[in-house]
């Protein structure tokens, strides 16, 4: 049976993944920016996340990860339909 860390690994090698760095460990994640228009349409928000396989790291509200070069910290963890997988909202630093 094809688990969710399987097509993570098939969509890291088709290189549809960014490495995410939590410590000293680097996990393939998806990673969105997407622009989304608040105050009534006089800005932007962007609110950064990561989906990523539940079994490959654990993170919390508060943790600290790296994309790019780029530090983020985790404000909110959500388990994903079984709870197989997880999206981390972050806040850039």
């Amino acid at each position: 049976m094809v688990g969710v860390a399987d097509l993570y690994d098939a969509a890291a090698r088709a290189g549809l993944l960014t490495p995410v760095k939590v410590g000293t460990l680097i996990v393939e994640c998806g990673f969105r920016a997407p622009d989304e228009t608040v105050l009534d349409g006089l800005a932007l928000s962007r609110d950064y996340e990561i989906e990523y396989p539940a079994a490959r790291i654990t993170l919390a509200a508060g943790d600290t990860v790296e994309i790019a070069g780029q530090p983020y910290r985790v404000r909110e963890v959500i388990a994903l339909r079984d709870g197989s997988e997880c999206r981390a909202r972050l806040a850039r630093l």
